[in-house]
């Protein structure tokens, strides 16, 4: 490090002593002098959100959550409407700004403003606060139902059968927030969303927000059974199956798939003495296997077992391993009685690690977990937006990215390589032009979707 390095930590520069246009030296290119100002008019760094506003345009999801929203205000003192609101929050969720604030920085981005259908400025962190805050419990409702309209509308027809995969997460509070509890299991103050996906396709059936404490096996099916009860209006003989680990496992859920037609389940079941007794000579087998051979053995096997308060005797699969870590015993517990119990264990309940994927993307890469209102309604509500976020990514990864390198990559990869890109927007009288690289890294994507949605729209 040279004398003339210099010493960031005792800088004492300040964004206000400078202008958007003031201009900086940065270090000397093949003995040319670098300027860099911040002058570009009517830019943006999130480009690719075109592609999801065209996504937008053809499941019309954020028209039927809108119009789950009543708008009690003085239309006369009206700025911001609804849906201008809406689309300008879920847009930049699916951007990467998970919260409020960043509305703040982001009122003026061209892109996000043409992706919200307005030429004025977006609203700030206060009216999106507010906004936040608005919807009730029926209108929650509404919008929870308006999930599952996009969901159904996603298929052309009836499918044959379909796959519910049910699973909660947890969302770490800090704070005040209302219904927060402390999870022993997470070491923290949380709440418990459940997240709802169709399990072939990853399609979101719908998200719950749902206190801090381990969802109930009741509860869950409570939620469940309304779901079924409302596809079942538009899909009279599809098959229903119904997917979950051991705490979704319940006799109301037996008992309920036993009585009703096309509705079956699978889901994981917790070992007590007598599950262990039944499958005792399985095990011991594996257990010889093992140490005659010295190699791992995994073993599966099925037989009926009847709970004291289950109404009728279940199909019980076991599956046991022994490897040099021990021996690991698993149980699950299923309507289906003419399916192989290898796979039904390896291909039927195993899948369904496919849907803690699809919360990741949902958690983790689109930021659902931040709970930042002190309402417990506001962070349903804030829950439903991130949810709307990856619709909108998930159906242009698997309806217009099919075929790409895309296709079955993170939400994440599609955020920093096909969203993040440079855009420039002319507004004429007679037209919108908008202006992208000549080259970068997702230009043939771009042109492939381009011509895509050009073909859907005619």
């Amino acid at each position: 490090m040279n004398k003339n390095t210099a010493n960031f930590s005792n800088s004492s520069i300040s964004s206000s002593e400078f202008s958007q246009s003031s201009l900086f030296n940065l270090s000397d290119f093949d003995k040319k002098k670098v300027e860099v100002s911040f002058t570009s008019p009517k830019t943006s760094s999130d480009g690719g959100l075109l592609l999801l506003r065209e996504v937008d345009k053809q499941i019309g999801l954020i028209d039927r959550l809108s119009a789950c929203i009543d708008d009690c205000r003085h239309q006369s003192y009206v700025i911001h409407s609804i849906d201008s609101m809406l689309r300008q929050r879920i847009m930049q969720i699916a951007a990467g700004y998970e919260d409020a604030n960043d509305c703040n920085i982001l009122k003026d981005d061209e892109i996000i403003k043409l992706c919200a259908n307005r030429s004025e400025p977006l609203s700030t962190q206060p009216t999106m606060s507010r906004f936040e805050n608005r919807p009730g419990s029926v209108e929650q409702y509404k919008i929870a139902r308006a999930f599952v309209d996009n969901f159904i509308a996603s298929y052309q027809s009836a499918p044959g059968i379909i796959v519910i995969d049910a699973d909660d997460t947890n969302s770490i509070t800090y704070g005040e927030q209302q219904l927060t509890l402390f999870n022993g299991y997470y070491g923290d103050y949380c709440y418990m969303p459940l997240h709802i996906y169709e399990g072939f396709s990853g399609k979101l059936i719908t998200t719950i927000l749902k206190p801090g404490r381990r969802s109930k096996s009741v509860d869950v099916f409570a939620i469940l059974k309304r779901i079924i009860a409302y596809l079942r209006q538009h899909w009279p003989k599809t098959i229903i199956v119904l997917r979950g680990d051991s705490h979704f496992c319940s006799k109301e859920l037996m008992q309920y798939a036993g009585d009703t037609k096309a509705v079956e389940f699978l889901t994981g079941l917790t070992g007590n003495a007598i599950l262990n007794k039944l499958s005792e000579i399985t095990r011991e087998s594996a257990v010889r296997e093992y140490k005659q051979y010295d190699k791992p053995v995994k073993r599966y096997h099925s037989f009926m077992y009847q709970a004291d308060s289950w109404a009728k005797p279940e199909r019980v699969v076991v599956k046991i391993e022994v490897n040099s870590m021990g021996t690991n015993v698993r149980f699950i517990v299923s309507s289906f009685i003419n399916i192989r119990a290898k796979v039904l264990y390896e291909e039927g309940y195993c899948a369904r690690g496919a849907a803690e994927l699809r919360i990741k993307d949902h958690k983790t890469y689109l930021a659902s977990d931040r709970m930042s209102c002190s309402s417990f309604k506001a962070n349903q509500f804030r829950l439903f937006m991130h949810s709307a976020a990856y619709v909108l990514i998930h159906s242009l990864q698997n309806e217009i990215l099919k075929g790409t390198e895309f296709c079955k990559a993170t939400m994440k990869t599609i955020q920093l390589k096909l969203i993040k890109v440079a855009a420039r927007v002319k507004v004429l009288k007679t037209k919108v032009q908008i202006e992208l690289p000549k080259k970068f890294y997702g230009l043939n994507t771009f042109e492939k979707c381009f011509k895509m949605f050009e073909i859907i729209r005619t």
